[in-house]
């Protein structure tokens, strides 16, 4: 798929398939083109070339049939603040032409933990109970698809952890979800594969423990120096064919098993490797 916002290239020759009962993650940085992949695939936007298919569906001609069959949870809290929170559920519902309605809302109040609350103003709930009712808006008609998008951005620890728990009660039930973050740590406990995506493209795709053995190896060695050693350090064991990326106020030299006798100094602080090693070093930007 490509689709061009003005000369800005949102995605980019983006090849992409979900097989079904799985949850694969996209992972990349901001403006990576994740976001837009989403769009694509509710309707939201049309890709300028490429086929696009979804259950199925050809899109954009059989957008409707396809939205019927997916659930979609934005980045963006755009919950209906006028209503109640069992209302909010119940109008989603019958959008969806859910044939009994009032079990259908209990089924969602109950895995967003909100049956006390129902009957409360959206604008009256915490910005946890916000988030996990928007997250079950999305499944009120028991998709067989569900698109979540950044579901945690700008959620403090423990109200991330809360809805990763929900999203993992989701994913035991064998819903099929395509997950986009650009937390690592979120795309390690979830996802079941995980695609590396930058420039619009995905540049790499596996299980997580795929992808930190065919890019990282199997340690990493942190070395905590003034700047003038660190970037003498990095030149030498760049010059032993060694990978080495940025990691704050350290460098990190990636599968540094690898390196011979006296390359790597003895104060370096020696660790396994991790997905944020490979997200590094594919697409040259900092982790969260």
């Amino acid at each position: 798929m490509v689709k061009h916002f003005g000369p800005i290239a949102a995605v980019n020759g983006l090849d992409l398939e979900v097989p079904e009962g799985i949850c694969l993650g996209l992972l990349g940085p901001n403006g990576a083109g994740k976001s837009t992949t989403m769009r694509l695939l509710t309707g939201q936007a049309i890709a300028d070339a490429g086929e696009l298919r979804v259950l199925g569906h050809g899109l954009p001609s059989d957008s409707k049939a396809a939205r019927l069959e997916m659930g979609v949870v934005p980045q963006l809290d755009n919950l209906d603040v006028d209503v109640t929170v069992e209302d909010n559920l119940a109008v989603y519902a019958r959008l969806y032409r859910v044939e009994d309605v009032g079990a259908a809302v209990d089924r969602c109040l109950d895995l967003a933990r909100l049956r006390d609350r129902r009957r409360d103003a959206v604008d009256e709930l915490s910005g946890g109970m916000r988030r996990r009712l928007l997250l079950a808006r999305g499944l009120v008609h028991e998709p067989r698809l569900v698109l979540l998008d950044e579901p945690t951005v700008g959620l403090d620890p423990q109200i991330r952890t809360e809805i990763w728990t929900l999203i993992g009660e989701l994913k035991s039930r064998g819903t099929t979800i395509l997950i986009s973050t650009h937390y690592i740590e979120e795309a390690e406990r979830l996802a079941d594969e995980v695609a590396v995506m930058t420039h619009g493209k995905v540049i790499s795709r596996g299980r997580p423990a795929d992808l930190i053995a065919e890019h990282a190896g199997r340690q990493t060695a942190e070395v905590y120096a003034p700047p003038q050693r660190l970037a003498e350090l990095r030149a030498s064991v760049e010059a032993e064919g060694l990978k080495v990326r940025p990691a704050g106020p350290a460098i990190a030299i990636v599968g540094s098993e690898r390196a011979a006798a006296g390359v790597v100094p003895e104060d370096a602080v020696v660790r396994a490797a991790t997905l944020e090693d490979v997200f590094v070093l594919l697409t040259g930007e900092e982790a969260e």
